[in-house]
């Protein structure tokens, strides 16, 4: 966990947000930027007091801002009652540490907000590992100012310099020792997770990703009617969930959430959680959910293709699920969705408006990828008859003097290994 800083208090956090306008970057995508922004920090429970954009042709590499635009921003602070300054990037060590010199209060950047939302988030025992694992990756290279405070509590000095670097070394020994700690034990975790799901046998896979706040736990409720959280902040959801879709289905069709992308999502976590995302990795259709109300969802769309990228998962076979349609006006539709992406499938997650229609594009897809057999099976194979009662479904069963007959629908993998345990006899499949 990053060091205390000594000038926080209990007071309520109230912020001043603070954003570099580019040459390249447009006003409309800092502005939606800047609100994300003010989302992530209601989420953590943080007062946006005001907001400041500066327009430079490059960041400073000093202070990010200027040293004078530093001050302008500190005198803001004093005048509003604002006790913290937000950056909407990442910042490095050095501009934090010449930041809050400049200011006099504590300085964090867009990366720091998120970490410090997955932190509150964080319920299982994995992504608390996770978590941890990314804030003492952020923290590492940050300790060199987090101990400035004991230049002031001792004094000055040669013997107060030695103290703290001493103390410095000491903190980045036990961190850089936590890291390993963490690594080893999310290693056990992946073990544990792959070990389950193949347990799981042979099943089909849907998993549900898209941008954070898009209404992915409510579709995962509608689709397995689960009761999983559901909130209207961003990052509500860290822990994939797995449930079947419609239970008794042979074979299965598990659903799992994961994470919601976003934006300059940092580096860090997107490493830390690449197991949880694994489980998206091994579904067979991803359900790509976006918000139909956000009027830049194209713009989300793209940035959770990029995610999707990242974690090498943009090649798998996906349905644009256009969600949240019971709070846009009908008449735009046609013109919005149907016109551009004809293949999407709009629905409410909420009122459970075009859920059937989803339904019917997910079993058509799968039932694409199976055959239907028939089987002569000799009686003394009996765990090979009571395999395929358990992960086919079975349409007709014929009992026969020295065998029993088969008619049943299964996956080819599935078929696969079945006639791979055969005693020489051949399965007829249609």
């Amino acid at each position: 966990m990053p060091v205390p800083d000594e000038r926080q208090t209990s007071e309520p956090d109230r912020a001043i947000l603070v954003a570099l306008r580019l040459p390249e970057t447009s006003r409309e995508d800092l502005d939606d930027e800047m609100k994300e922004l003010g989302a992530l920090c209601q989420t953590l429970g943080t007062e946006v007091a005001d907001q400041i954009i500066q327009a430079r042709p490059k960041p400073d590499p000093s202070t990010f801002i200027g040293r004078g635009k530093a001050l302008e921003i500190r005198d803001r602070c004093k005048h509003i009652g604002a006790n913290s300054v937000i950056f909407d990037e990442d910042l490095s060590p050095g501009q934090v540490k010449n930041l809050e010199k400049v200011m006099g209060l504590p300085v964090r950047d867009r990366c720091g907000v998120i970490l410090d939302i997955f932190a509150s988030r964080a319920r299982t025992y994995e992504s608390k590992l996770q978590v941890e694992l990314a804030q003492m990756e952020y923290v590492l290279p940050r300790l060199t100012h987090q101990w400035s405070h004991l230049s002031r509590q001792i004094g000055g000095g040669k013997v107060q310099r030695g103290i703290g670097e001493k103390q410095l070394e000491l903190d980045r020994r036990y961190v850089r020792n936590r890291i390993a700690v963490l690594k080893e034990r999310l290693s056990k975790v992946e073990q544990q997770r792959e070990t389950r799901r193949r347990a799981r046998g042979e099943n089909f896979r849907v998993a549900i990703v898209g941008y954070t706040n898009s209404g992915k736990s409510t579709l995962m409720n509608r689709l397995t009617d689960s009761r999983l959280l559901v909130e209207d902040k961003l990052f509500a959801t860290l822990d994939s969930s797995i449930r079947a879709i419609v239970p008794g289905e042979k074979p299965p069709i598990l659903l799992s959430d994961t994470v919601g992308f976003i934006r300059k999502l940092p580096h860090s976590l997107v490493a830390s959680f690449r197991s949880t995302f694994e489980e998206a990795g091994s579904a067979d259709l991803l359900l790509d959910v976006v918000d139909l109300t956000d009027a830049r969802f194209k713009e989300k769309m793209e940035a959770s293709r990029a995610a999707l990228k990242e974690f090498a998962l943009d090649r798998k076979p996906y349905i644009t699920v256009f969600n949240k349609i019971d709070l846009l006006s009908q008449s735009k539709l046609p013109v919005i969705v149907r016109s551009i992406y004809p293949s999407a499938v709009c629905v409410s997650a909420v009122t459970g408006d075009g859920l059937e229609e989803l339904r019917r594009r997910i079993y058509g897809f799968f039932e694409d990828r199976m055959v239907d057999v028939e089987m002569a099976i000799d009686y003394d194979q009996g765990s090979l008859i009571n395999r395929i009662f358990q992960n086919a479904r079975i349409s007709s069963i014929e009992y026969h003097q020295d065998r029993i007959v088969l008619r049943f629908r299964t996956t080819k993998t599935e078929l696969s290994r079945i006639q791979s345990r055969l005693n020489g006899r051949k399965a007829l499949a249609g």
